[in-house]
């Protein structure tokens, strides 16, 4: 049968102080009142029946997760302990769904994107079930056709096109997030794709890269699946790797028993990764502003301010370019959006200076 899971992970610190510890990006109400977890379960609903869905997310939001998702067997809410990386938050659901469904085939999707429209990626997803289901051997992902030089994704590197799937391609290199000027040359040539991150395979294929691969992780994750009681013993010891790097870079160089397949996915999509990101899913005034809450501009052009400080409150900004002015009740945070990654970094000194519950 088919399934999905959807990975919530993450603190999402790049959008401090909007995402804190205790609110993480995925949960809160990001576009059009709506969370990314939301908006990621609606983009597959219909497409599984629901008892088919798991979300993996920190231990401590699932009662979270459960009320934005109330169509959720509880039984499907992975909670994690303590985060070990994108492997294990493949790895673990992987084992709790080969225990169900031997014959299991998952998509792996995430909840910090968004991706429209919905119907050309339910095209794709469904393409990419197909060819997992044809294939046994293949590890699926999903390359976005680039409509730009982006710095800040990794990129896949195509080979051939598979014979019963010509718009699909053999996946022969993953390459690490580009300088511009490489990213430029990437895009010209026409043979790389942005990776997504998402990826579609049989669980027992999956897990057979990661026997022959990582074995102590295989190991430990079967385990947890039989002995889910031992997950406050297990999950901290797994090893903290991506899947990128433990499974499907060394699988597209010949490594293990499978190889790697990318379908296209040519669409908006958008990495909810930080404030540049989040500041074009606003609507914006006529001087390039994207404002949210009560806000005022005054001789200011192409800023991002969000106001959601307490009620009855304003913010107000004059005579500045290009800046994110964030407020909320905890925090006020303001920085040049072009320097806006450096906000991960600013929240390591919140925490150092003044205190972790603040960070």
């Amino acid at each position: 049968m088919r399934h999905v899971v959807i990975m919530a992970g993450g603190s999402g610190t790049r959008l401090w102080p909007l995402s804190r510890k205790g609110e993480p990006k995925q949960l809160l109400e990001l576009v059009d009142g709506k969370s990314l977890l939301r908006l990621a379960y609606e983009r597959v609903a219909g497409m599984v029946p629901d008892a088919n869905i798991l979300v993996c997310c920190g231990a401590a939001y699932t009662d979270v997760v459960a009320r934005q998702l109330p169509e959720m067997p509880e039984e499907n809410l992975l909670g994690e302990p303590i985060g070990r990386d994108s492997l294990n938050a493949v790895a673990w659901p992987a084992a709790v769904l080969e225990k169900r469904d031997p014959e299991a085939v998952v998509a792996v999707l995430t909840a910090d994107q968004i991706i429209t429209p919905v119907e050309e990626f339910a095209q794709a997803l469904e393409q990419a079930y197909r060819i997992a289901e044809a294939d046994e051997t293949a590890l699926v992902t999903f390359g976005v056709v680039p409509d730009s030089p982006q710095t800040g994704y990794g990129y896949l590197k195509r080979g051939e096109a598979l014979a019963d799937f010509p718009q699909a391609s053999a996946i022969t290199e993953f390459k690490e997030k580009p300088s511009l000027e490489v990213a430029e040359q990437y895009v010209a040539s026409g043979q790389y794709w942005w990776n997504s991150g998402m990826f579609v395979w049989r669980t027992s294929t999956v897990l057979e890269q990661l026997r022959q691969l990582l074995p102590q992780t295989h190991a430990s994750v079967l385990e947890l699946a039989e002995h889910p009681e031992k997950l406050g013993e297990i999950y901290p010891e797994l090893e903290k790797v991506s899947v990128d790097y433990a499974v499907m870079e060394p699988v597209s160089q010949g490594k293990g028993s499978a190889h790697v397949v990318a379908v296209p996915l040519n669409i908006q999509w958008v990495d909810l990764g930080g404030f540049a990101a989040l500041a074009e899913q606003i609507a914006t005034d006529e001087d390039g502003n994207a404002r949210e809450g009560v806000t005022v501009c005054l001789d200011s052009s192409n800023n991002l301010v969000i106001n959601r400080g307490n009620p009855g409150t304003v913010v107000a900004v004059a005579g500045i370019t290009g800046m994110v002015v964030c407020v909320t009740p905890q925090a006020t945070m303001v920085v040049p959006l072009e320097q806006s990654q450096r906000v991960k970094e600013l929240v390591g000194l919140v925490a150092e200076q003044v205190g972790p519950e603040l960070a």
